[in-house]
């Protein structure tokens, strides 16, 4: 195992109705005005934001609000939250939605509280000193940024799509209510239990040290998410699995199921990364459509950890070669992935690239990442490019 650092400074606030202690909680991290950032007209017709700014209103809060975040957020609308929390003073950002509107409001909080253009940071080409404070009220369990430090911005032009973390945007607050996710579509509630379970995942697919507690907790997040994925196919009310699929959410991408390793592998992410900037599809769909062909590519080099995986995660049978259990594990997991009718391969995806685009995004993804990536295996753009072509 490796030594770690793990940081998760965010209060969470679980459970029905504690959307009311929104003003509350801005005032204890000392918000004065606050800009609400959220997303299309769900909140609105729902009245999730009426029901936020009527709690604002009689705590004497002031705000602005800027809505209009998308999946695969756009770097347009966060300079122009950065330019309306300028104009107006706004001292606190206040994310309600899911990934996108919070992802968002992260790149925000850094535009403000930095000098120079904000996608120098998505473009490694410095570090953030800072960012505005931001609370969060979550309506879609799936990136877990509600308590992690990375955020995903796809600049329009070229149409790049590019991460970057920094404890600076760990919210200062999270309000998790899982009734708020009961009106989500199916295939929205499959997404985000898809994106879950790979952020533990990419953390344990690792050929660089493990710890046997964090390998439990893995294992344990990952069954319990398959298992509430499936009750909320069959009843998407079911509020004890919506709280369960929440607080995995949080879980897989706070740090905690990565404790005593070497980071992760990430790669399957980052191939989606240029899957979500070329086509605008759903992040979690794009994880599942390309994990399959990223796990028969390494699988070989990281094989004890996909046959734990196999064993552990998709409970296959203990029977025949280390090589034939690790393959019945995939073949498991992507059956789990159609059950919940989320895609294994590009075509039921809805995506079907030339043989042009599959080298554009194998070129994207190497400059993305520096070259090369990975842990289960180092992978580069002749890589890259194979596993794209595998999934289509």
């Amino acid at each position: 195992m490796f030594g770690f650092h793990y940081f998760t400074p965010t209060k969470v606030v679980f459970g029905k109705n504690t959307e009311s202690q929104a003003a509350d909680l801005i005032k204890e991290f000392g918000g004065t005005k606050v800009l609400i950032h959220y997303g299309g007209g769900s909140v609105v017709r729902s009245g999730l934001l009426k029901r936020v700014t009527d709690n604002l209103d009689a705590a004497g809060i002031s705000y602005v609000a800027l809505g209009g975040a998308v999946p695969n957020p756009r770097l347009g609308l966060v300079y122009e939250g950065i330019e309306l929390c300028k104009k107006e003073n706004v001292d606190f950002l206040l994310a309600v939605g899911g990934g996108s509107a919070i992802d968002s409001a992260k790149a925000i909080g850094y535009g403000v509280a930095n000098e120079g253009d904000v996608w120098d940071f998505y473009d490694y080409k410095r570090e953030a000193k800072g960012c505005l404070p931001l609370g969060v009220i979550l309506t879609i369990a799936a990136t877990g940024s509600e308590m992690s430090n990375s955020s995903v911005i796809t600049k329009e032009e070229g149409l790049v799509k590019r991460g970057y973390s920094s404890d600076f945007g760990r919210p200062k607050f999270a309000i998790m209510n899982p009734e708020l996710t009961m009106t989500l579509p199916d295939y929205q509630t499959a997404c985000g239990c898809t994106d879950i379970m790979m952020h533990t995942m990419e953390r344990y697919f690792t050929n660089g040290g493990n710890m046997e507690i964090t390998d439990a907790l893995a294992e344990g997040l990952l069954r319990t998410v398959k298992k509430n994925a499936v009750i909320l196919r069959d009843n998407p009310k079911d509020y004890d699995a919506r709280a369960e699929v929440m607080w995995a959410g949080s879980l897989a991408h706070n740090g905690l199921t990565g404790c005593g390793n070497d980071g992760g592998d990430w790669m399957t992410h980052k191939l989606e990364h240029e899957l979500g900037g070329l086509y605008d599809v759903a992040h979690g769909a794009g994880l599942a459509a390309i994990w399959g062909s990223w796990a028969r590519y390494v699988y070989k080099n990281c094989l004890p950890r996909f046959k734990r995986f196999a064993l552990n995660v998709c409970e296959v049978e203990d029977k025949g070669t280390d090589e034939e259990i690790a393959l019945r594990g995939i073949e498991a997991m992507e059956d789990f992935y159609r059950s919940i009718n989320m895609p294994t391969n590009l075509r039921e995806l809805g995506v079907n690239p030339t043989e042009d685009e599959l080298v554009l995004m194998a070129h994207k993804c190497a400059v993305g990442v520096g070259g090369e990536m990975g842990s289960a295996k180092v992978l580069n753009e002749e890589a890259m490019l194979a596993i794209f072509r595998a999934s289509v």
